[in-house]
């Protein structure tokens, strides 16, 4: 397992309960959410990678379980991982969740490759 079946089920049905359209796809050796075609979040191992609005941020990792995400090295501002102990509960992963929904509309999509 690269990564949590059960946060990846916790997820999902978050963003069905919020009726929320959004794409699946594994990457990175772990999973992230697409919505409106922008990364929503992610699951890398066990941690819940959110992207969130980056006017929040030096705020959200003083929160319980939440750090820097620092993937490649260096911190990327405004994504954060949330460790197990930030997403215990469904309400607390739900509010990550949010986070990251409020910010989707703000937030650029990837620019795609050509080839």
């Amino acid at each position: 397992m690269a990564y949590s079946e059960e946060l990846e089920f916790r997820i999902q049905k978050i963003l069905d309960q919020k009726n929320i359209q959004f794409e699946a796809k594994k990457m990175m050796g772990g999973i992230c959410y697409i919505v409106d075609g922008k990364m929503l979040a992610g699951i890398v191992k066990d941690k819940l990678m959110a992207r969130i609005d980056p006017e929040i941020y030096e705020e959200s990792i003083s929160k319980k379980g939440c750090s820097e995400m620092d993937f490649t090295g260096r911190p990327m501002k405004g994504y954060v991982f949330v460790e197990e102990e930030g997403i215990e509960y469904d309400h607390e992963l739900s509010y990550w969740l949010q986070l990251c929904l409020d910010y989707n509309p703000k937030s650029k999509a990837t620019k795609k490759k050509t080839k």
